[in-house]
C-alpha cells in the first residue's frame, strides 16, 4: 500500500504542471481513402486515418471505416457508415475533493471504440461556388478496459467502465471552383452538439488537387476549439489522398 501511494503521488507531481498549463496543441491527421461508384445513385467508400497529438510527438489514434451513400435527389444525399477506432489514451490522475490527495491513476493505454453514423447532406451551386450543409448523427461505443486503472482506496487495479455517446455534427462548407485551375479551395465550420450542449467547434481551410479524375490530394489547416477545460484546443495539419474507381 505504501509503495503504491508513493507511485501515485509521484505521478501526481509529474502531472501537475501539465494540468495547470493547458495550452493549444498541434497534430497531423493523415487520411487515405478509396471510393467506388456502383450506379447513378449508389457510392461506397473506405478510408483509413492516423492522428497525432502533443505537438505531433505522440500517436493519438488510428481508424478504418466503410461508408455507403445514396443519392436521394439532385443535391441531396444520405449515407451510413461504421468506423473502428483504436485510441491511445493519455495518462490520467483523479484527485480527491481536497485537490491534494491522489484517488485513481490511469496509465496510458490503447483501447478500441466502435462508431456508427447516419448522414444527410445537401448542396446548392451558385456560379462557381458550392454551398453545402451536412447533418451527421454519430454514436460511439467504448468497451470496458480490464485492469487499466489503479484505485488507491481499494489498493487494486480496476476496470475502466464502458461508455457510449451520441453527437450531432452540423457542418457548413463553401467550395470554390477556380476556372482552368486544378486546385479547389474550401472553408468550413462544424459544430459538435452533445447532451450537455455544444462540445466543440472545428474550423477548416483547405485545398484539393485533382489529378486525372481518379486521384485527389488534399491539404488543410483545422482549428478545433473545445469547451472542456481538461482538453486542449488544437491546430491540425491535414494531409489526405483519395482514389476513385
Amino acid at each position: 500500500m505504501e509503495r503504491n501511494l508513493i507511485i501515485i503521488t509521484m505521478a501526481a507531481l509529474m502531472a501537475a504542471p501539465t494540468v495547470k498549463a493547458q495550452s493549444d496543441d498541434f497534430g497531423v491527421w493523415y487520411e487515405v481513402g478509396a471510393e467506388k461508384k456502383l450506379s447513378r445513385k449508389w457510392n461506397v467508400a473506405a478510408e483509413a486515418e492516423l492522428r497525432t497529438r502533443d505537438n505531433s510527438k505522440e500517436t493519438d489514434r488510428w481508424s478504418v471505416g466503410v461508408n455507403a451513400e445514396y443519392k436521394l435527389l439532385k443535391g441531396l444525399k444520405a449515407s451510413a457508415g461504421y468506423t473502428l477506432l483504436y485510441d491511445n489514451h493519455a495518462e490520467e490522475l483523479d484527485m480527491k475533493s481536497d485537490g491534494l490527495t491522489p484517488n485513481k491513476w490511469t496509465p496510458a493505454y490503447w483501447s478500441p471504440r466502435h462508431r456508427l453514423n447516419l448522414t444527410l447532406s445537401g448542396s446548392v451551386d451558385w456560379q462557381r461556388l458550392r454551398f453545402s450543409l451536412r447533418e451527421r448523427w454519430q454514436y460511439t461505443y467504448r468497451p470496458a478496459a480490464e485492469g487499466k486503472r489503479y484505485d488507491l482506496d481499494e489498493d487494486s487495479w480496476v476496470d475502466v467502465k464502458s461508455k457510449s455517446k451520441s453527437v450531432l455534427r452540423s457542418r457548413l462548407q463553401i467550395d470554390y471552383d477556380i476556372p482552368n485551375w486544378k486546385f479547389d479551395p474550401y472553408v468550413s465550420a462544424e459544430m459538435f452538439n452533445a447532451t450537455g450542449g455544444i462540445e466543440k467547434m472545428r474550423y477548416t481551410l483547405g485545398v484539393d488537387y485533382k489529378w486525372r479524375k481518379q486521384h485527389t490530394f488534399g491539404l488543410s489547416y483545422k482549428y478545433q476549439n473545445v469547451r472542456d477545460d481538461e482538453d486542449s484546443n488544437r491546430h491540425i495539419l491535414g494531409l489526405s489522398y483519395k482514389y476513385k474507381f
